[in-house]
């Protein structure tokens, strides 16, 4: 019987990062996040809704979802640093590790969003597909340094045999982030009503959850390669054997 991806040994493994590098990761949230808590801040200035504000909400939207790709990037490196079992990058040096593919993962960013909401809009179904199918477009740019146009099936292909388990890390993940925007919202509104104290309120929720999201990510893609046997194309590291198993039943 082919291995299977184990949800919670992922889980396990993720919040396991999440506590090593706590102090790397979620700086570098705030960094990228902080140009969408403007942008939120600036639409909830406004009393009425406008031509203006839709646009912001659509920029917001946009900025939101390619700066999530450009941190699932930063992310990937400090996940091989962490399976090699150091600690090599400083704040600076982790947001300048995916320089050299900065623009495919905006390009990727833009048309992974672009994809995923034209699959929401059509019932709905054909976007959670989506989202599942290329949810690894990040780690494979980043290390790999595929093109854009290849990512997308290459993500595809990794994740074939593994959708449920994918889908299902997706979805906890996005009940824990939900849950968290909501405890930050309310506990900001009970103090204030400015605009810009909201949008404060969901950087740091964003920035605190972020990180779980995109260590998933780079976890299931060094995980699901391990699972086919495959070695590092860019430079040899070590799999995912060490401290936590992530094997799946066999």
């Amino acid at each position: 019987m082919r291995e299977k991806l184990d949800i919670g040994q992922t889980l396990r493994r993720v919040f396991q990062f999440y506590g090593q590098q706590f102090g790397l990761l979620v700086p570098a949230a705030l960094i990228v996040f902080l140009p969408v808590a403007i942008i939120n801040g600036a639409i909830g200035q406004g009393e009425r809704i406008t031509a203006g504000a839709i646009l912001l909400t659509l920029v917001s939207a946009a900025v939101s979802f390619v700066g999530g790709f450009w941190y699932q990037g930063m992310v990937v490196e400090a996940v091989r640093d962490m399976i090699d079992g150091v600690r090599d990058y400083s704040l600076g040096q982790l947001v300048r590790s995916v320089t050299p593919v900065l623009g495919a993962l905006i390009v990727a960013g833009i048309l992974g969003g672009i994809g995923i909401a034209v699959g929401f809009l059509l019932l709905f179904v054909p976007g959670l597909v989506l989202l599942t199918w290329w949810a690894l477009l990040a780690p494979v740019i980043v290390v790999e340094r595929a093109g854009v146009g290849a990512a997308f099936g290459r993500s595809r292909a990794l994740v074939r045999g593994n959708g449920w388990q994918v889908f299902g890390v997706i979805v906890l993940l996005a009940i824990l982030q939900t849950v968290v925007s909501a405890f930050f919202g309310a506990l900001v509104s009970g103090y204030s009503e400015s605009p810009f104290a909201a949008a404060l309120a969901g950087l740091v929720g964003s920035a605190l959850v972020a990180p779980l999201t995109a260590l998933a990510a780079s976890t299931m893609y060094f995980e699901l390669r391990r699972m086919r046997a495959e070695s590092d194309p860019v430079e040899p590291r070590t799999d995912l054997s060490g401290p936590a198993d992530l094997s799946g039943p066999g």
